[in-house]
């Protein structure tokens, strides 16, 4: 009972919060892209591999540009690691694209073969690069806003992260309000219900899908980006470690809105922080396999809560083929 007190401190609790903030980031950003595509009635099951090849290309594009001759670039380092892992994202978009929407393949088949391929890709790359070396990155800081960071408690949860933790609250308000108060949000919702209705008003569907899935996956490539740069700063292989799958569970759990996904991706967080924090305490009476279970057990239990109050889109995962 002794070690367990150590679980009921203030201070425990402040750090268990805002490290499971930062960790829910990775995991919503995927999730939002995903929201968007199955938006538009397009199943992208292949976040795993999107994200581990955002990861790798976001690695690489702020560990080649740290080392330029140039000192002026250090500080663009990690920015060209965001940008990379992005358009790394767009470009296994387009593949999902093309085989999904253009020639209507079985989308749950296409998606696996993204999620092989971005584990293969990034295996040879990462060894033909850098080989059994530990490559590290400097990344993003901390970034405190003063003088909120000062107060105690909340100004550790909420104001002492890197940047693209404030800046992914920024980007779920945008993809709430590009989704529900913007004619393209209303096309992609659209399409991902009705697609024959919108074809006879003169909108071509197969568009807006492929604008989806490029969007989706350039947020999940972001996803594999933050989770390199802005906070291990380092690369390993299979490095996401499954939140490409969980980032496809919290889409059910938040039934397709992204202010849900959010507060899913914090339960996950903290979840997977817990058990990060534990074993740093060494309390011997929670064992530590247990611990590694927290996310992957909660995952399940949001699968099965999904379940029986599922509101997909009506056309997800059906290839829309015009009369």
């Amino acid at each position: 009972m002794e070690d367990l007190s150590r679980l009921l401190t203030t201070a425990f609790l402040g750090a268990l919060l805002a490290s499971g903030l930062r960790l829910a980031i990775p995991i919503f950003l995927a999730a939002l892209g995903e929201i968007i595509t199955e938006r538009a009635g397009v199943l992208n099951l292949g976040l795993e591999g999107i994200m581990l090849v955002g990861a790798l290309a976001g690695f690489m594009g702020a560990y080649y540009v740290e080392r330029l001759p140039a000192p002026g670039f250090l500080g663009l380092a990690p920015w060209a690691g965001i940008l990379a892992g992005i358009l790394a994202g767009m470009a296994m978009g387009l593949i999902m694209a093309v085989l999904s929407v253009s020639l209507r393949t079985d989308q749950v088949i296409a998606s696996i073969t993204l999620v092989i391929l971005g584990q293969g890709l990034t295996t040879y790359v990462y060894r033909q690069q850098f080989g059994s070396l530990t490559a590290r990155i400097n990344g993003f800081n901390e970034l405190a806003i003063p003088p909120f960071s000062d107060a105690p408690f909340f100004g550790e949860v909420f104001f002492r992260h890197d940047v693209m933790t404030y800046l992914s609250g920024l980007l779920l308000l945008a993809g709430w309000y590009f989704l529900f108060h913007t004619t393209w949000g209303l096309g992609i919702r659209a399409v991902g219900e009705h697609p024959a209705a919108v074809d006879t008003s003169g909108i071509n569907v197969n568009r807006i899908r492929y604008a989806a899935v490029l969007i989706g996956s350039a947020l999940a490539g972001l996803g594999g980006a933050v989770l390199i740069v802005a906070q291990l700063h380092i690369f390993n292989e299979g490095v996401t470690a499954g939140r490409g799958w969980i980032a496809v569970a919290l889409v059910i759990f938040a039934r397709w809105r992204p202010g849900l996904a959010f507060l899913g991706a914090i339960l996950f967080g903290i979840a997977d922080a817990l058990q990060f924090r534990i074993q740093a305490l060494n309390i011997a009476a929670i064992p530590y396999e247990v611990l590694l279970m927290l996310p992957y057990v909660l995952t399940i239990l949001v699968l099965l809560r999904g379940v029986h109050k599922s509101e997909a889109p009506a056309a997800l995962g059906v290839p829309y083929v015009k009369e």
